[in-house]
């Protein structure tokens, strides 16, 4: 007798089981195909740049008192530069390098910009944005610009162009120059965000705007108060460089402009997460004012200017969070590194100085900020890729100047500039190869690095900005320093060394040709 029911079980068992091991192949297909799709896809690269963070600040760079765990994370499990260098010892010539991988002293307009500047950046220019647009990236910026806006004269009521978009830059969420200039306002893609039309807006850097008060009045009642500099228009109850007047829905809070920056930057992510990005996030910390969050107030012991590293270094950590919660960061590039060098008293009474106790912002180095000494342009210099940069120290010479063409390497552009040098296997930990020399800029003032050597050539002028205690470089004489035996350039051997010095002087001269450098009086006999 035909059993029905054993066949009917066998025939269902049968089915169900083909359809499982369908389901499971396409599931396992569709798994493949996203690993693989992932695989193939180009990194995603993130710059952080901090603003005025020094070589010492750092905990992984010798900091002892100053707790930094989250750059410290970056740099102990990446690549750690202890001869990385921005451009300059100012910031708005750093951030040119930076983007356009070209020396800023060959642009006779790459100097400290006011909040009115026009944009620094030819829009026929190549930058690293514009280069990662032609391999399929989508770019944006959060954070610090101040490399200008607009072609000379800027309506803050209308649509602001030539800008980021126009030096590549799909999307921008940004202030225009330094937390300490007007125009005190955020800008979304060119747009002032939250701008009442009832309220127009208006900027002046030549003279005050009738009835507008300014911090040189009623200075019992400021918020913070200036020590020099910084005594024009008050916003937030804090004077700024600059008058303003108009725009009082659209001027941000000091206190959350850290948490502003880092939940765009957080947003951009996510909005991006499928398609390869790159994201530029400025920071604004440690540049003055320094206004901490509440929830920072007091953490770092340090006062204000320690505050708002800690809480720059928790913003780092909860991006990278971020990443890491949406499955970005073992394809993630990260580079972290800082505008220029450390300055304590930079425009206000803030404790930095009182406050400071045994910290020393600089490290080992000589300077700082506006230095040709080498604090005012080595800094920390990390890269951080997960599972692909296998973590180390690198005491090779390497530059900003040069992500430009390295990131092109690494994406298979062929794209370069002429000062901007292939470095992205040493970058990735991969090559110990060094710049064989490096051209140094603070305020139209230039210094030269070949191997262990720098030469600071003759320069007028005070040998040390009292306002703000650094020395900066200047001597009526030649110096020749040897950073292998005299990391703090306290010997110079000029007169001892003079094939050296002369070789330099040559090399230099070569390499600078043609360069308005009206400060540097070379002498090449």
């Amino acid at each position: 007798m035909i059993n029905f029911a054993a066949i009917l079980n066998f025939r269902t068992s049968y089915f169900l089981g083909l359809i499982a091991i369908l389901l499971c192949s396409a599931g396992c297909n569709d798994k493949n195909a996203s690993t693989a799709k992932k695989e193939n896809r180009k990194p995603n690269i993130v710059i952080i740049y901090a603003d005025d963070l020094g070589y010492g600040d750092v905990g992984a760079y010798g900091s002892t008192v100053l707790k930094t765990p989250n750059m410290d994370m970056l740099a102990n499990g990446g690549m750690r530069f202890t001869n990385g260098y921005a451009s300059s010892a100012t910031c708005s010539p750093s951030r040119y390098a930076l983007l356009t991988g070209s020396y800023p002293w060959r642009n006779k307009n790459a100097k400290i910009l006011p909040g009115t500047a026009p944009l620094l950046i030819s829009t026929d220019q190549m930058t690293i944005p514009k280069m990662l647009k032609t391999q399929g990236y989508h770019t944006g910026i959060v954070g610090k610009w101040h490399i200008g806006l607009g072609d000379g004269k800027v309506d803050w009521n209308s649509h602001i162009s030539p800008g980021p978009k126009e030096v590549g830059f799909d999307y921008s969420y940004i202030m225009a120059a330094t937390q300490d200039r007007v125009p005190t306002v955020y800008i979304e893609n060119g747009d002032v965000v939250r701008l009442d039309p009832n309220d127009p807006i208006e900027i002046s850097y030549k003279e005050n705007f009738p009835g507008e008060r300014t911090g040189k009045e009623d200075r019992d009642q400021l918020k913070m108060d200036w020590h020099h500099g910084h005594n024009n228009s008050v916003v937030n109850g804090i004077p700024r460089i600059g008058f303003m007047k108009g725009g009082e829905k659209a001027k941000w809070v000091d206190e959350n402009m850290a948490d502003t920056f880092l939940v765009r930057s957080q947003n951009y992510v996510k909005a991006h997460k499928d398609e390869p990005f790159f994201l530029y996030y400025a920071l604004q910390q440690p540049h003055v004012p320094r206004t901490p969050h509440p929830r920072f107030v007091g953490k770092s012991g340090l006062g204000p200017r320690g505050d708002v590293i800690v809480e720059a270094d928790w913003c780092i950590g909860e991006f990278i969070k971020t990443l890491k919660e949406e499955g970005l960061l073992e394809n993630t590039l990260v580079i972290l590194s800082s505008d220029n060098g450390p300055v304590l008293n930079d425009g206000y009474y803030d404790d930095a100085v009182e406050k400071n106790g045994e910290h020393t912002p600089s490290g080992k180095l000589r300077g700082g900020k506006y230095s040709l000494f080498e604090a005012g342009t080595r800094l920390p210099f990390i890269t951080y890729f997960e599972g692909t940069i296998k973590p180390g120290v690198s005491n090779a010479l390497v530059s900003q100047i040069d992500l430009l063409t390295s990131l092109a390497k690494l994406v298979g552009s062929d794209i370069t500039t002429p000062d901007s040098q292939d470095f992205m296997d040493v970058f990735l930990g991969k090559s110990n190869k060094s710049r064989k020399n490096l051209v140094l800029e603070a305020t139209s003032r230039v210094a030269f690095r070949k191997g262990n050597y720098v030469m600071i050539p003759p320069h007028n002028g005070a040998a040390k900005i009292k306002s703000v205690n650094i020395e900066i470089g200047n001597d009526p004489e030649f110096q020749l320093y040897d950073l292998s035996t005299d990391l703090g350039q306290q010997n110079n051997i000029a007169s001892e060394k003079p094939e050296i010095l002369e070789g330099l002087k040559m090399e230099f001269a070569e390499i600078t040709k043609g360069a308005d450098l009206k400060e540097t009086r070379l002498i090449l006999k």
